[in-house]
């Protein structure tokens, strides 16, 4: 199915918002276990927990981004909300 101009770019958005937490939790993980070979736990556990929830937001934006290719969700484009002055 061949995608919009708006789809395309919603679909590349969600790649790269999928890639910026894939990237930030491989950076965490590092991290998380340097903070495990000093003996600190507590935080080492707080940045695993996060590294989840990162990486559970990253398979989610991919399910998203297949959805828009396969024609399931369709992009809206942008228009500012009613009653608001963008003039200034």
């Amino acid at each position: 199915m061949s995608l919009g101009k708006t789809e395309q770019d919603l679909k590349r958005e969600l790649e790269n918002i999928a890639s910026d937490l894939k990237w930030s939790a491989v950076e965490l993980k590092g991290i998380a276990q340097r903070l495990e070979h000093s003996h600190n736990q507590p935080d080492a556990q707080a940045l695993f927990r996060m590294i989840t929830i990162f990486e559970k937001g990253e398979a989610r934006l991919k399910r998203y981004a297949e959805e828009v290719q396969a024609g399931h969700i369709a992009a809206v484009a942008s228009q500012p909300a009613r009653g608001v002055d963008m003039s200034s």
